[in-house]
């Protein structure tokens, strides 16, 4: 770990409340893309650890979905953390929504790919879809998201309410801009030994970012120096 680093957990300082399930669901624009599914792949930059996939959204939708998103009520994190919390300071709107986290799930090529996957033991169970706490981030220039950890979730998915827990999160990048890499810190080898370089995931418009939380890396949102960065944000669910 970095010196002078602290190993706090995902949650953020300072985060505001999410929205609550009884508000009315943005009319979110639809995520058919028109990408064949079988165009895409996969691809792995750590084993059972880091995945990506390119091209996810076309750039077209990204551009589209920045616009919407900016009409939200985004709200702005403050920077002063709780005691264990990681300091984090972007713009945010959150929201439980079903509906869209099965949108995302089936208009876009995220099933075919996660289902079709070769290693199916690296999702930590039997997938059943996203995590239907949908959140959306924009960092400004000066904003960013310090080392942390994401944890696993217990959740109830779907009309059966069948038990499930997160193990994967899921970013996927509407813009890029300078500065906003998603850095990853892996553990030394051997005690004593010098921690590897980082693994640093620069932004593609309509990548998708997947990352194990179940056993999770320390990691950071580096700080956004110019334009702006936006995110969708979910989770992997399987059954527990």
């Amino acid at each position: 770990m970095p010196k002078g680093k602290s190993k706090a957990t995902g949650a953020a300082a300072g985060t505001a409340p999410p929205t609550t399930s009884a508000s009315p669901a943005p009319n979110w624009p639809s995520l058919k893309t028109g990408i064949p599914p079988d165009s895409l792949f996969i691809n792995t930059l750590l084993h059972d650890q880091i995945l990506i996939i390119r091209n996810l959204l076309s750039a077209k939708l990204c551009k589209d979905y920045v616009a919407f998103l900016s009409s939200l009520p985004l709200t702005t994190t403050p920077g002063t953390p709780k005691r264990g919390e990681a300091v984090r300071v972007n713009d945010r709107f959150q929201i439980q929504d079903v509906k869209f986290a099965q949108l995302l799930w089936e208009q876009t090529a995220l099933e075919h790919l996660v289902r079709g996957y070769e290693e199916q033991t690296v999702w930590r169970g039997e997938v059943l879809g996203l995590n239907p706490n949908i959140r959306v981030y924009r960092y400004k220039p000066g904003q960013f998201f310090d080392q942390h950890y994401d944890e696993s979730n217990k959740v109830t998915f779907g009309p059966s309410r069948t038990p499930g827990k997160t193990t994967w999160t899921l970013l996927i990048y509407l813009t890029t801009c300078e500065g906003g890499e998603t850095a990853f810190y892996p553990e030394p080898a051997r005690k004593g030994q010098r921690a590897p370089d980082p693994i640093i995931v620069g932004l593609e418009t309509g990548m998708a970012l997947l990352h194990n939380h179940d056993d999770c890396m320390l990691h950071e949102g580096r700080e956004v120096v110019r334009g702006e960065k936006w995110v969708l944000r979910s989770d992997l669910v399987v059954r527990r």
